[in-house]
């Protein structure tokens, strides 16, 4: 209504009996508080805010308490030091990435050990004080924030997009060349899976699984991970306390 109409005035009010019961308010959605997923025995969480260190080094006591009994006994001190030197720059790197969790596999499935992980973060849409929330559709900022890493061109990867618990999630996968100035000896196949936060839409979750398979990024057991971390996916659903 513009400023210049004319409101004309009320009649004269009739009483009315108050209805016996108020509606109800409607729900408002909270946003999740954390999130869940299943993932075998095999593999183990390390949070990257608190509570990093006992979890480190509760795993490498695991991990020592597996070594054989009759291990010789001079080549166990440097194999432990390679280990926790290994293992703590793995989760350096992560937390130096400003993630949330990092997922590493830290017992043989199966006959082999796995060369994987799964490191998941947050991402906020940069917004000034005072502007509106970003008007653009949620896939186009999805696939912003993927391609903020500047590894590859996005357009390269294989994208594409659907729900996951009831949140909009767009999937990559790429190939990403070694990179030894980064500690990444050998290339690696990586599916990441970005999900738009529900009731907060400047917030995004980001699952980010890296494998070398075998060796080669596009071998057999490559792509056998990289179906297991898209069932693994599956699982995930929100937290709220």
């Amino acid at each position: 209504m513009s400023a210049d109409q004319h409101i004309p005035d009320d009649p004269p009010a009739e009483a009315v009996d108050p209805p016996d019961e108020l509606p109800d308010e409607l729900p408002v959605e909270l946003p999740p508080t954390g999130y869940r997923i299943l993932l075998p025995s095999e593999w183990a969480q390390i949070p990257l805010r608190h509570g990093t260190e006992d979890a480190v080094r509760r795993i490498l006591d695991e991990a020592y308490a597996r070594i054989p009994a009759d291990a010789p006994r001079d080549r166990i001190g440097p194999y432990k030091r390679e280990l926790e030197r290994r293992f703590r720059a793995s989760v350096a790197e992560a937390q130096r990435g400003k993630g949330l969790d990092l997922y590493l596999p830290v017992k043989p499935m199966g006959d082999f050990n796995v060369g994987a992980s799964i490191l998941v973060s947050e991402s906020l849409v940069p917004r000034r004080p005072g502007r509106p929330r970003s008007t653009s559709e949620p896939t186009e900022v999805a696939v912003q924030l993927l391609s903020r890493d500047g590894r590859d061109d996005v357009t390269d990867a294989d994208l594409s997009s659907g729900e996951i618990d009831g949140a909009l999630a767009v999937r990559r996968e790429h190939v990403a060349d070694a990179a030894p100035d980064k500690s990444a000896e050998l290339a690696s196949r990586r599916v990441e899976y970005i999900l738009s936060v529900p009731a907060d839409p400047d917030r995004w979750f980001v699952a980010a699984f890296s494998t070398v398979g075998g060796g080669d990024p596009r071998d057999e057991l490559a792509e056998a991970l990289v179906e297991w971390f898209d069932a693994v996916m599956a699982t995930f659903r929100w937290s709220r306390a």
